[in-house]
């Protein structure tokens, strides 16, 4: 469950409204470990929160900022994640595909669980800059043919050009 609170609350000032998670939660956000397995690597002692040793899945963190580690080694808990691929030639602007490969098959495998999708497309035999993210907001601001945003695309034509010559105007 996402809870809101407000951070000044306690001083009567208004405060900021401010997201808090269960740590579990945050830990399969990561994609790495399932909410089951997060749990048991919270039980065991190995994750590190805000510099204590957690001890209970379901004790509360805002993930912004946070300090996470799970067994020494710093884990990034942000809720989205953005990534910039050069997508090469052969492979689908796509999440999955049952025949052809897709961009996701280039990620390792935590990367492919917590919801990336490309923003935009390049075709197939087309290499070039993917953005990938599991912001469906920002993917929708972007994509959205209602905000006009722009987007370039540079090519390099590649074989002969045929110059089509003009027909002959029945008028002669």
């Amino acid at each position: 469950m996402i809870q809101y609170y407000k951070k000044d609350k306690e001083r009567g000032s208004g405060g900021e409204w401010i997201l808090i998670e269960r740590l579990d939660k945050i830990l399969a956000g990561t994609g790495r470990w399932s909410r089951r397995e997060a749990g048991e690597l919270v039980r065991a002692g190995r994750v590190e929160a805000a510099g204590a040793v957690a001890r209970r899945p379901e004790e509360k963190y805002e993930r912004e900022g946070l300090d996470l580690r799970v067994d020494g080694e710093q884990v990034c808990g942000e809720r989205y994640v953005y990534l910039m691929l050069h997508k090469p030639a052969g492979l689908l602007s796509a999440t999955e595909d049952p025949r052809q490969p897709t961009v996701l098959d280039l990620l390792p495998e935590h990367l492919r669980r917590v919801g990336l999708f490309p923003v935009g497309r390049l075709d197939k035999d087309t290499e070039g800059l993917l953005l990938l993210t599991n912001d469906g907001p920002l993917g929708h601001r972007l994509l959205t043919p209602a905000r006009h945003v722009d987007k370039c695309t540079l090519s390099a034509p590649q074989g002969v050009w045929m110059r089509r010559t003009p027909r002959p105007s029945a008028r002669a």
